[in-house]
Formats: structure tokens, C-alpha cells, sequence
């Protein structure tokens, strides 16, 4: 085994402790005055310094850092104005239930406010008590930010707690910011008339990075400071192996996969922690091999795997099911299927040809590895060979599962190809 190159393994622990913080790369995406970390962050700060209410919702997919966007701009208030905010979060997962959302509001403000908290007390004692809070802090100039996560959960039922916090932040001596975050877009569609009305309709909608925006991230990850504790020449040189990796067609087309499966933030930088695990510490450098392995690895492909433990003559079945579709037929089923295969046996002569009995009971093994499934529930009382079935896997990953078996006829190949 050679021996670890000490900058390499400095190196490797400054890439992955950058991975693990999500203030460096939101800090990153956020320089724009259009981001909307600058637009959520004048909205609140507005809010605070000219004492007025406001309600907004932070919408996208999950991973695209809308927590982490918040969480930092939640600091960086918390700094500039450590006596004039309080931040009370609750969690559409566990206080959906509007009992437990009122207590868990009380219990919050009464240890940002060293008060004695009752867990004895009522409802309608919880909700008086949060409305009075409002105004006792909106007298102080005080502003609570209310943070809504899973906003969309809090929107079922009576939405009793939406409606009491905004209908008391209609009054002028209160003093409130509610932010909802939702992963739903058609989440303020899901309020309440009464709820509604009170809201104030600002949205920020969270997408994933463009492919311009993609590739500044990477080199804002990847590249090594050039003035820090590392050798001056080894930053040089791992900064110039970087851009000549991202300047790569083949990683590109790597870029692109991964972004094609999910093109969150969150799901890069998974991806990077990996392709950074798998780093030569002997060599020192990041190579296109340990991404081209992190991909490989950063998401498990079930259906790939069955494939794997297909037999030769399931793998044929498969083929004939993917020729049918091909073919366009609306509905195909196990006769279908048949007729297919004698057809290939015929025009190619192979030597894998099997009674209907056997093939019977492999088209059936598929469908309990749930590669093939019927089309509707509703033929119960017939016979398997005669409900339309459909296949579960795509082009793509029939043609990876049958490149990646061991024994795979070169002839279910080429018609794959075809």
C-alpha cells in the first residue's frame, strides 16, 4: 500500500467539510441582488425595521435549499438585530394538528421570553395567549418570525391556526412575518377562503441551478484556496486538474445524467461527497474515475439489479414485451408475448426456445419482481395468459441490464439496439 500524501488528506477534509455546510454553497448562489436569498432577506428586514406584517411562501422541490436559505438569513438577523427578533418554527409533520401547533407556539415563546410554560393549559388559553404575545411584542417593536415548514400539511382540516395568526396580524398593534415552506406549488390554492384573504401572496419560487450556474458551483467547490495552510504549488496544480476535468466532454455527459435523475442542489452535493470519498490519497488529485464511480453508486437502480438475476429466458420476454411496445400496440398479454417470441425464434433460428409451460411460469416470475404488471385490477376472474400487461423498465435501463449480463445472447442485443 503506498503512502497517504498528507496534503491530499487535508485537502480531501477541506472538500468534504464544505460539502457538509450549506451556508458556503448558498452563500455562493445568493451574490445576485435578484437571488432569492436577497429578496427574502429585504422582505424580513423591511419588515422588522418598519414595523409592519407580512406573509410570504418559499416554494420547490425538495433539495433545491430553501431551508438553507432561510436558516442563514434567520442568522444574519439574529446578528443585525439580536433584541428585536424572536423565531418561533414549527413543523407541518408534527404540529398539523392545530391543539399541538398553539402549544408548541406558546411553549416556544414562553422560553424566548423566560415565561412559565403550562402544558395543562387549554386551547383557546394557548390561542389568547399567542394573540396577546403579538401585541405585547408589536408594542415592544418586537417582530416574531413565525417559519411554516411542510406549509402545504398546515393547510388541511380548519386551517384554525392559519387563520389566527394572520387575522391577528391584521391588527396594527401586532408585529409578524410568516413564512411557509412548501415543496407544493399550488400550496396558497389549498387556503381557505377566510385564510386567503388575509394572506399577502408573495411567493419565491426555488429552482434548480442553470447549467451556467451548475458549472460555477462546481469550481467554486472543488477549487483549493491557493493562499491557505496547503502547499501553494499542490493548489495550483489540483485547481488546474479540476477545470480540465469540468472542461470535459465525458463529464459533462456525467453532469447531465445527474442532473437528469434530480437536479437539486442537495443531490450534487451528495454526488460531490462521493466522487471527494473515492479521491487517490496517494496521488493527491481527483480523477474522472471517482465521479464516474460516485455516479455509479449515488443511486441505487432496483430494476437493474432483477434484470441481473433474470434468466436467459426471462430476459427474453422482456425483449419481445419492449418489441411490442415498439410496435405500438395498445394492449399485448402473454399470447401476445408468444407469438413475438416464436417469431424471433423463426427469423433467427436460436437455440433458446422454450414450451409455453415454462415460458408461462417465467412470465409470471416477472411479474412478481414487479418488472411487468397488469394494466387494471379488474380481471381477477381471468386467466393470466389473457390480461394486458405493461412493462416496467425503460428502454434505456433494458438495454444497461442486458450490456451488464454476464451471459446475455449478443441476439436480444442487437434487437434492443434495433
Amino acid at each position: 500500500m503506498g503512502k497517504e500524501n498528507p496534503a491530499a488528506e487535508k485537502a480531501s477534509n477541506l472538500l468534504r467539510s464544505r460539502l457538509c455546510d450549506p451556508n458556503f454553497v448558498v452563500k455562493h448562489l445568493s451574490d445576485s441582488p435578484d437571488s432569492n436569498y436577497s429578496k427574502l432577506k429585504f422582505l424580513v428586514s423591511s419588515s422588522v425595521t418598519e414595523a409592519c406584517n407580512n406573509s410570504i411562501l418559499l416554494l420547490g422541490p425538495r433539495g433545491s435549499g430553501k431551508i438553507a436559505v432561510l436558516e442563514l438569513i434567520l442568522t444574519d438577523l439574529l446578528l443585525e438585530y439580536p433584541d428585536t427578533i424572536s423565531v418561533i418554527k414549527l413543523n407541518g409533520l408534527l404540529h398539523s394538528d392545530d391543539c399541538c401547533a398553539f402549544k408548541e407556539i406558546a411553549r416556544q415563546l414562553c422560553m424566548e421570553h423566560q415565561l412559565l410554560f403550562s402544558k395543562m393549559a387549554s386551547f383557546d388559553d394557548n390561542s389568547q395567549f399567542m394573540i396577546e404575545m403579538l401585541r405585547e411584542c408589536g408594542l415592544a417593536h418586537k417582530t416574531i418570525i413565525f417559519v411554516l415548514d411542510e406549509f402545504d400539511l398546515f393547510a388541511q382540516g380548519k386551517q384554525r391556526l392559519l387563520y389566527s395568526l394572520l387575522d391577528a396580524m391584521q391588527s396594527v398593534t401586532s408585529q409578524a412575518v410568516v413564512i411557509g415552506v412548501s415543496c407544493r406549488l399550488d400550496a396558497d390554492q389549498l387556503l381557505e377562503k377566510r385564510v386567503r384573504s388575509r394572506f399577502s401572496h408573495r411567493k419565491l419560487l426555488f429552482l434548480p441551478p442553470s447549467k451556467e450556474d451548475m458549472q460555477r458551483l462546481l469550481e467554486h467547490i472543488l477549487s483549493l484556496p491557493v493562499d491557505s495552510s496547503l502547499p501553494h504549488a499542490y493548489a495550483v496544480e489540483f485547481n488546474k486538474k479540476i477545470k480540465n476535468i469540468l472542461a470535459d466532454g465525458r463529464f459533462k455527459e456525467i453532469v447531465n445524467t445527474l442532473v437528469n435523475l434530480d437536479s437539486t442542489v442537495n443531490h450534487l452535493l451528495r454526488f460531490l461527497f462521493l466522487a471527494v470519498s473515492y479521491m487517490d490519497l496517494e496521488s493527491g488529485f481527483l480523477s474522472f474515475e471517482n465521479f464516474k464511480t460516485a455516479l455509479s453508486n449515488s443511486h441505487r437502480q432496483p430494476k437493474l439489479e432483477c434484470i441481473k438475476d433474470c434468466s436467459i429466458l426471462e430476459l427474453y420476454i422482456l425483449v419481445c414485451l419492449k418489441r411490442l411496445e415498439v410496435k405500438e400496440q395498445n394492449s399485448y398479454n402473454f399470447n401476445s408475448v408468444m407469438k413475438e417470441y416464436k417469431s424471433i425464434h423463426d427469423s433467427f433460428q436460436t437455440s433458446d426456445y422454450y414450451s409455453r409451460n415454462v415460458c408461462l411460469r417465467a412470465f409470471e416470475h416477472l411479474l412478481q419482481r414487479e418488472l411487468i404488471c397488469f394494466t387494471d385490477n379488474r380481471g381477477y376472474s381471468q386467466s393470466v395468459e389473457f390480461r394486458p400487461v405493461k412493462l416496467l423498465i425503460s428502454s434505456i435501463e433494458l438495454h444497461q441490464g442486458l450490456k451488464s449480463y454476464c451471459s446475455c445472447p449478443v441476439i436480444l442485443l442487437k434487437l434492443v439496439e434495433r
